[in-house]
């Protein structure tokens, strides 16, 4: 249509407008070679690159190279990026920061060695936020990723160089995690299937371990959920935790009626916005239709939740600025260090003697999220409490307080999967005003990633979601 901002590469190449499944079954028929298809994607990424800027380090002679012998896996041969804030064999890893100057890695993170178990084709490492404490990918002195739907909106974050690469057809999928709603709400944003797994799914990361709190887990961004599904079953062979029940293959709908509670307002008190406010009502609709019993839940947790997940936020800051020499070596200073980083550090330093209780209170709030699902099998709510805003609205060059405020209102249904440890997936099922993504954000028991994964593919094929390429 005429004036449509969206960017997008999809065309008749050896990616065509598959997704990974899609390309990794034309591989392995030899319809295309896995060279063929990483090459294509090479030159996608080139040409969203100007627009989006999602790729921090390009590694696209070695991706063309390890093309040549794909390792086996689900995805075998299938192009992918890396976000950059784990460890990849010989590149740098800068997390979003330019506080220090990264030396290459010397070996792949741990989960790095599971995600490439699958056989998949890294081309390079994706952009993130500094150390991934924003919801948006902006910075204070560099060009933001911008939203492939629309260049002037945010892509979400910290994943959102991942999300705004796989959301322009750059890539069939991508490497993403979440310590707060980073694979959920650049999903969200970018019109894509975010599912962040139960605390322990997938192996942790060595600085996922040394959190007092494990908040981060590691996952991708897809555009299908049958991706999504395939990954993390293919995942179970590299590794599977003893502790919770194996996901396995995923293939179509559960056929058990769920119990779906219906949660529309956050606990900061800020109402949600009326387009969002509608889009769960109408989610709540299309569940209803479908045969599950749908009603109104009440919020497991009050105001203090997100105090403390705000202290806990500022003390992850705290750790990297008093540590960053220790962490990201010698060239470390924290002066380089953006707004946001300086922020929360500084609200730590504030309300240090709260530390114990803040914790306590964090570690019990896995009990309480599991309480909700003595009643309900699924919680339904909005990923984000407002439609994406614009580039600009979340920069970490504004007033501290102004962001901070910003940020918590926006992002406040997310972290109390993180804090809890429960996982939960975000399905791009409804549009805006303006035509970009509206997703809704759906919870379930810990463990229980295939009740999620099975009430999606069940979505997905009720009301197929927009495809960045296809005319309104």
């Amino acid at each position: 249509m005429t004036g449509d901002p969206r960017v997008h590469t999809f065309r008749d190449d050896a990616l065509g407008d598959l997704d990974a499944t899609g390309v990794a079954a034309r591989i392995a028929s030899g319809e295309v070679s896995a060279r063929e298809a990483v090459q294509a994607a090479l030159e996608r990424a080139d040409l969203v690159q100007g627009r989006l800027n999602g790729i921090q380090v390009r590694d696209f002679d070695r991706a063309l190279l390890q093309a040549e012998a794909p390792q086996a896996g689900v995805f075998a041969g299938v192009p992918t990026i890396i976000k950059d804030n784990v460890d990849v064999a010989g590149l740098p890893t800068g997390q979003g920061s330019t506080a220090f100057t990264p030396e290459p890695a010397r070996r792949d993170s741990a989960f790095v060695e599971q995600f490439l178990s699958t056989g998949a084709v890294p081309i390079g490492k994706s952009r993130l936020p500094e150390f991934g404490f924003s919801a948006s990918t902006e910075y204070e002195h560099a060009d933001p990723v911008r939203n492939p739907w629309n260049p002037e909106y945010s892509s979400g974050a910290s994943s959102g160089g991942s999300a705004a690469l796989v959301a322009s057809g750059a890539l069939p999928f991508a490497h993403a995690n979440d310590g707060g709603g980073s694979i959920r709400i650049p999903a969200a944003a970018c019109g894509l299937v975010g599912l962040k797994p139960t605390r322990g799914r997938t192996v942790a990361d060595a600085t996922d371990k040394t959190m007092p709190i494990r908040i981060v887990t590691q996952g991708v961004v897809t555009r299908s959920v049958r991706d999504s599904a395939r990954f993390y079953a293919d995942a179970e062979r590299y590794y599977r935790n003893p502790k919770l029940s194996p996901i396995r293959l995923v293939e179509g709908p559960g056929s058990a009626r769920l119990r779906i509670g219906v949660i529309v307002d956050s606990v900061t008190g800020v109402p949600t916005d009326d387009e969002t406010r509608k889009s769960v009502q109408a989610t709540a609709d299309l569940l209803d239709s479908l045969g599950h019993h749908v009603e109104e839940a009440a919020l497991p947790v009050d105001t203090g939740f997100m105090n403390d997940f705000k202290l806990y936020w500022g003390f992850l800051s705290f750790a990297v600025l008093s540590g960053g020499k220790r962490m990201f070596g010698p060239s470390f200073d924290r002066a380089g260090t953006d707004n946001l980083s300086r922020g929360l550090d500084a609200l730590y330093r504030r309300h240090l003697a709260q530390t114990p209780r803040m914790l306590y209170r964090l570690h019990r709030s896995a009990r309480t999220y599991a309480r909700m699902f003595q009643t309900y099998d699924v919680v339904l709510s909005p990923v984000v409490s407002h439609t994406t805003p614009k580039i600009g609205y979340l920069s970490p060059a504004q007033d501290f307080d102004t962001l901070l405020d910003r940020l918590v209102n926006y992002a406040a249904f997310t972290p109390l999967n993180n804090a809890s440890g429960g996982p939960a997936i975000s399905l791009p099922l409804h549009r805006t005003s303006t035509g970009l993504p509206l997703a809704s954000h759906f919870s379930a028991d810990h463990g229980d990633e295939r009740t999620l994964l099975e009430l999606a593919l069940e979505l997905e094929a009720a009301k197929p979601w927009a495809r960045i390429q296809d005319p309104d």
